[in-house]
């Protein structure tokens, strides 16, 4: 039984990135689209779709590589079932001085840590990239 769906996306793209694959598939929610639309804005995912399977439907991410070696390094969840991780707008972090960045969910929706700061926005840390 599955009790974090968010973990088990992050785990499925970092073991697709270190086993090579160009494509990763998992089962689709809002939630999930919404990471996978801001990994493919800020380029660390090439693309991704939503596929119907004829039941509830497939989340396909299509990986990026830079010289045979995946763009995304590190893919870590952050706020977990257990231990939920909230931030104010001030204390957003920085991750790798800006090289990365945290996947953050407001009140005004999914966002990246910069675009929080400028909105002036905290809320819950999700997963940090890099």
């Amino acid at each position: 039984m599955m009790t974090d769906p968010i973990s088990d996306m992050l785990t499925r793209i970092r073991n697709a990135g270190q086993a090579g694959h160009k494509w990763v598939d998992m089962p689709v929610s809002k939630l999930k689209i919404e990471i996978a639309k801001i990994l493919t804005e800020n380029h660390y995912v090439f693309d991704h779709k939503v596929l119907d399977d004829g039941k509830h439907g497939v989340l396909r991410v299509y990986l990026k590589y830079h010289e045979g070696k995946p763009i995304i390094r590190h893919l870590q969840r952050v706020s977990k079932p257990g231990r939920r991780s909230y931030v104010g707008s001030a204390d957003i972090p920085h991750v790798r001085n800006g090289l990365g960045m945290a996947i953050i969910s407001t009140s005004k929706g999914l966002m990246t840590d910069r675009v929080a700061r400028q909105e002036g926005v905290g809320g819950e840390v999700m997963a940090l990239v890099w």
